[in-house]
């Protein structure tokens, strides 16, 4: 679950420590105080994409630090992305973005990519906008729904890989019997560039090897006659190196008789006369490994010529010569092999046929979840002023694809006696707010997910409704944390904990703050969101029955 939240500079928002608790938490405060911002902020660190509009006007760069206790399933993800040590149960996930729009993201310190931001944040936040409930007019986005109810993940997947197989089958088998000419032509081809290569014999790393081998061929000579002046100068010449260094250490001997703090120059002077020997040492030694033989050189340079040829040729780079060589060959079995047509039309069908396999045990899944799923969300209706309503979740067959044999649709009958009819054709928008939260939060009931934020998911619900709503939600924040951004104070009075956020202006700044709410503080808030700009005695005595009613 999020534990904590630090902002600085973000948006208007000058600085904020926020520390969050679990169960259900609502974030209330007057339109354009900035309670989206907060929201925001969490997508970002859940790797969506940022811009220089986000960074606070006069600031060089918004920060956002957000700390979070894992769950298993995130705890595997940082494990396998090596980005949890030992013995840590919490991760940290910073987001940095400057003025110019650059952005930069760090997971327990350690730089990473938005996809793996993406990827840890699946496992820790799911945000439901104020704007959810429309896509359950889509039809993707309901079998999406379902299939978080199902908890079928390990199903769809083995069916995403059973298409993948079938789709590569199909592809091949379709070149295959597409045109054999085409395939003779390829053949030829591939024939053509492996009688190339393999005449070449191209070897991984030879390249490299080769050029340095060039390189100190090419200049065999000069190496060998300035490692012969170098060892000259050491320790062969008239006035060499050594020889210097060795008569000065034995006059500074001679001289630390009557100073006792030359004895440590007399040893570093040992110390380099020793040293000047032992590169002359080496230096001997490569001499003797150099190698100035000519018939060697044209043999290199000549294989370095081939090289170059055959890679222009192919229009690859040298040291990509090998790669080639084994794609071609192995691209060329695969022609070959396809030449067996009824082979290729066996390997399509069994796979045709794994699919179908995958494919029907996934339809189960739906049909089994769906029909709990009906009932569930039809009994929810009933106390979200929709008695007598029914929802259903029709299953019908479509062309296989990577999700399923099935498409899903919605239906609902929005009163007794009237048919179920798809949400698009019958639900108003409130009765499709209201649907969408029954679905939405009995949805992620189901989900891992251990920190659920639903962001004005409330709006278009009012009135007895809204307590309903509210209850929903704080039952849902017994298994999980539960953020909730609400106009409604109906669904504020059902809050674990409350916060507002509050807008201040000095006529040259604007500026965000935010503070937890308790006691009176509290009631004073549901009564400003009951009473509006006129605030009764009988609005605060309201207020304080609706937060006493909800055990708050």
């Amino acid at each position: 679950m999020l534990t904590t939240l630090n902002l600085k500079d973000f948006v208007i928002v000058d600085q904020l420590s926020l520390d969050l608790s679990s169960g259900f938490t609502v974030l209330t405060g007057e339109t354009g105080a900035g309670k989206s911002i907060l929201i925001d902020a969490i997508e970002l660190i859940r790797g969506a994409r940022g811009d220089s509009d986000l960074v606070r006007k006069g600031a060089e760069r918004a920060n956002i630090i957000a700390e979070f206790a894992v769950t298993e399933a995130a705890k595997r993800w940082l494990v396998e992305n090596d980005l949890l040590e030992e013995g840590m149960e919490n991760v940290l996930v910073r987001r940095s973005i400057d003025r110019s729009g650059r952005s930069r993201a760090w997971i327990n310190g350690i730089t990473v990519t938005l996809s793996q931001l993406r990827e840890l944040g699946d496992n820790l936040v799911d945000i439901q906008g104020q704007h959810a409930h429309q896509l359950l007019l889509k039809s993707a986005c309901q079998l999406k729904l379902l299939d978080a109810y199902a908890e079928d993940g390990a199903a769809l997947e083995r069916v995403k890989a059973a298409h993948a197989e079938w789709s590569a089958r199909a592809k091949r088998l379709a070149e295959a019997t597409s045109s054999s000419e085409v395939r003779a032509a390829k053949i030829e081809q591939l024939s053509w560039v492996l009688e190339d290569l393999d005449a070449l014999s191209p070897k991984k790393g030879e390249w490299e090897a080769l050029n340095l081998e060039h390189t100190r061929l090419a200049h065999g000579v000069s190496i060998s006659e300035g490692l012969s002046e170098c060892i000259e100068w050491l320790t062969q010449g008239e006035n060499a190196a050594g020889d210097l260094v060795t008569k000065a250490q034995m006059k500074v001997e001679e001289l630390a008789e009557y100073d006792e703090r030359l004895r440590n120059v007399s040893e570093t002077l040992t110390s380099a006369a020793e040293l000047i020997d032992d590169a002359a040492g080496d230096l001997e030694n490569i001499l003797d490994r150099t190698d100035t033989d000519g018939a060697r050189f044209e043999k290199v340079d000549r294989r370095v010529s081939r090289y170059f040829t055959t890679a222009r040729k192919y229009r690859t780079e040298p040291e990509l010569l090998h790669e080639l060589q084994a794609e071609s060959r192995k691209r060329l079995a695969e022609l070959q092999d396809e030449e067996n047509l009824d082979q290729l039309k066996e390997y399509e069908a069994a796979a045709r046929r794994a699919y179908d396999a995958a494919a029907a045990e996934l339809t189960k899944l739906r049909r089994a979840a769906a029909e709990k799923l009906a009932r569930a969300v039809t009994e929810e209706m009933q106390k979200l002023s929709m008695r007598g309503g029914r929802f259903e979740i029709a299953l019908n067959p479509c062309p296989p694809s990577e999700s399923g044999a099935e498409k899903c649709e919605f239906l609902m009958a929005g009163h007794p006696g009237v048919e179920v009819s798809p949400l698009a054709k019958v639900a108003s928008g409130g009765e499709l707010s209201r649907i969408g939260l029954a679905v939405f939060t009995l949805t992620s009931r189901n989900t891992t997910v251990p920190t659920l934020i639903f962001d004005e998911v409330d709006s278009g619900v009012g009135g007895a409704t809204g307590e309903v709503v509210g209850r929903m939600m704080k039952q849902l924040g017994e298994t999980r944390q539960v953020l909730c951004v609400t106009h409604l104070p109906q669904v504020a009075a059902c809050g674990d904990h409350h916060l507002k956020v509050e807008k201040v202006s000095d006529g040259i700044e604007t500026v965000s703050y935010l503070k937890e709410l308790f006691g009176q503080a509290r009631v004073d808030e549901i009564a400003r969101m009951l009473g509006g700009l006129l605030i009764t005695q009988k609005t605060k005595v309201l207020a304080e029955e609706m937060v006493k009613s909800n055990g708050a």
